[in-house]
């Protein structure tokens, strides 16, 4: 996951590969925020790469905050995932892991008997 946004209204959560390790990238975000009006607080985990905003809802929007960053170039909304897809895709993930443990697990019990066996479970 390269691009991430979670927002709750006051608090904005958003992930990019450009802040990963990389404190000059953080301070310049830093200092770009800074200035804005409603922006109450920024703080950066560099080993994950994330920016986690406060803001106040009734001053300025989170779609405010993203088109900002996107237009500066410290993130790119066209690769974004939001909580709800991430979540989504895990859990189709962990769904196909399931599927495949369950079939190999099937496919074992099978062949531990002969060919035989494994026909008759077939048919």
């Amino acid at each position: 996951m390269s691009y991430y946004i979670h927002n709750v209204p006051g608090r904005l959560r958003i992930k990019t590969p450009l802040i990963k390790k990389n404190q000059s990238i953080a301070e310049d975000v830093k200092n770009l925020l800074r200035p804005i009006i409603g922006i109450s607080s920024t703080s950066f985990n560099l080993i994950t790469g994330s920016i986690v905003i406060n803001y106040d809802p009734k001053v300025i929007t989170s779609k405010e905050i993203v088109s900002t960053l996107n237009y500066a170039g410290y993130f790119d909304l066209s690769k974004a995932v939001t909580n709800d897809e991430y979540i989504k895709t895990a859990a189709a993930s962990m769904g196909q892991v399931v599927v495949k443990t369950l079939f190999g697990t099937f496919i074992e019990s099978a062949l531990e008997g002969s060919a035989l066996s494994f026909i008759a479970i077939l048919v």
